[in-house]
């Protein structure tokens, strides 16, 4: 018994030894686990919440101008508030003249005055910050304005409220992020004015009694006629903004 409890005793103290140290590697990646765990899930929200939103980098990098810095977020949502109004200006003037309910003719009447005045601001801010603006809507839109064009009485005023409403929703999560994160003040008056603007969009189309929540929820959206033309439509009016302010410098 003395010699098998000699033999033994010498390895006692080296499991020991292995096991504390076993345990400090396990707590220390514990550790850094933890720590390491809500940064990541940060940068995984972020972009989730970017892709929600659906905007588009253009490459060009975060420039600094006499307003703040200026990011690819920036530039695609004054360029998007431009390209909102190039379809639902001649959209809501449809519904002013077509509408065959009040309710849609007032929907008509509020696209009409926010998106002119939403027009406005988007080029005067794309001036100011030295950026290019599209003059003429997507082949999307065009295709929208043209599912409006083919739709007649109630089919045209359903097909309004539910065209408008989407698009709306769908821009609304855009406003937010922007305004939650520009450093840019042009970019965030800017933001500011068009959460307003698009939430009375919203209330006055859902206003119609027309708008299909459950396939606004649940369904993809129809995919849109797209005419071989590729000229702008014609009940729009174009404005072509291409200034490049010299103050404009690429930082990132």
């Amino acid at each position: 018994m003395r010699s098998l409890a000699g033999l033994s005793s010498p390895e006692r103290p080296a499991d020991a030894r292995a096991l504390a140290t076993g345990l400090i590697v396990a707590a220390l990646a514990a550790t850094f686990v933890a720590l390491l765990l809500p940064v990541q899930l940060f940068g995984q929200n972020t972009s989730v919440a970017a892709a929600a939103a659906g905007w588009e980098d253009d490459g060009g990098g975060t420039v600094r101008t006499p307003y703040g810095p200026l990011t690819p977020l920036d530039r695609d949502f004054v360029r998007k508030v431009r390209l909102a109004g190039l379809w639902e200006l001649p959209a809501g003037r449809q519904a002013r003249e077509r509408g065959t309910r009040k309710a849609v003719r007032t929907a008509g009447d509020h696209l009409v005055a926010g998106h002119t005045e939403l027009d406005r601001r988007s080029v005067q801010a794309a001036r100011d910050l030295g950026m290019a603006l599209p003059d003429e809507p997507t082949a999307q839109q065009q295709g929208w304005l043209g599912q409006l064009d083919a739709a007649h009485g109630q089919e045209f005023d359903r097909r309004f409220a539910q065209l408008l409403r989407r698009a709306h929703g769908k821009v609304f999560g855009l406003v937010a992020l922007v305004r939650a994160q520009s450093r840019n003040t042009v970019v965030r008056r800017l933001a500011t004015r068009t959460n307003a603007v698009v939430l009375d969009h919203i209330t006055v189309l859902e206003g119609t009694g027309l708008v299909d929540f459950g396939n606004l929820a649940a369904a993809r959206p129809r995919q849109p006629y797209v005419s071989p033309n590729t000229r702008p439509h014609p009940h729009l009016t174009l404005l072509s903004t291409s200034h490049h302010s010299p103050r404009s410098e690429v930082i990132a």
